[in-house]
């Protein structure tokens, strides 16, 4: 267990979990297609592919059932892509076999595998992932706001419960994003990729004493779905392309039906459908 985990404390009987990008920020879109792909094409020097990996990296992250899937599982997707379709990707094996046996996929952990070795996948890997966090961090702050709604929601989410952000991002670009528009103030701790898994992160907070049905995981993508399934704790989506209703249907309806104890079995199933169905339209 990270310092971070080991050292929170439960102060209330629930506990509410909110994803970051794409779900209370609106950075999801920006980020993918200013600085993931755009990154990668560059990285592993693809130009002449560059139109095609462009638009199956934000299919890939942003408009199927792999919306939200960690960078570096992305990653190994699209490049699993390019090597079968485009051009041959020099170490892919051994960067495959870091994604499905690592403990933790993060920057550290890769700069920590690659050691002294010539791992050239590895290598550009690193590279790439260091690269668009630069550039997430040089883009305008007019193009990271939240959605209209999640201040508030967030508000009325910490007013009832404790509210943890578990989230795949960038430590650093998360806590600025949501400093800067005042959504920090209503959490009490934040978990980024650093420290491991959503799942993980869910499971480990579920150990300070919460009953898994006081705790409810908030989400845009069906990896906050899953690791609520893998926890047996409650979900509730932001729907794509209806965020405000989303984050405006939890502050007015939602969060009263989770702390009655009448939000699992009907009620969230109906959400459920809504949310696989948006994805899948």
């Amino acid at each position: 267990m990270s310092e971070l985990l080991s050292g929170f404390k439960k102060t209330k009987p629930f506990l509410i979990c909110v994803d970051s990008d794409g779900c209370a920020m609106d950075t999801m879109d920006i980020k993918h297609k200013k600085c993931f792909g755009p990154c990668l094409v560059d990285v592993w020097s693809l130009d002449a592919f560059r139109d095609e990996i462009l638009k199956r990296w934000n299919d890939i992250n942003l408009y199927t059932m792999t919306r939200g899937i960690n960078r570096f599982k992305g990653l190994l997707l699209m490049l699993e892509e390019v090597n079968e379709r485009m051009q041959p990707i020099d170490g892919l094996e051994e960067y495959r076999k870091w994604v499905e046996s690592t403990s933790e996929l993060s920057n550290a952990s890769l700069k920590e595998k690659i050691g002294s070795r010539d791992g050239i996948c590895l290598k550009n890997a690193l590279e790439w992932s260091i690269v668009l966090n630069e550039k997430i961090a040089q883009l305008d702050e007019s193009e990271k706001l939240p959605f209209p709604g999640a201040l508030e929601g967030l508000k009325a989410a910490h007013e009832a419960a404790d509210v943890a952000i578990v989230s795949s991002a960038n430590l650093q670009a998360i806590l600025d994003e949501w400093k800067q528009h005042g959504l920090l103030e209503h959490t009490d701790i934040v978990l980024s990729q650093d420290v491991g898994t959503k799942a993980y992160c869910i499971a480990e907070l579920l150990k300070t004493g919460y009953e898994k049905d006081h705790v409810l995981m908030v989400g845009d993508a069906p990896g906050d779905y899953d690791a609520a399934r893998k926890n047996g704790v409650l979900y509730y989506p932001i729907l794509v392309s209806h965020e405000k209703n989303s984050w405006d249907r939890l502050k007015e309806e939602a969060l009263s039906h989770f702390t009655s104890g009448t939000y699992k079995g009907a009620y969230e199933d109906a959400f459920i459908k809504k949310f696989l169905d948006n994805l899948q339209a």
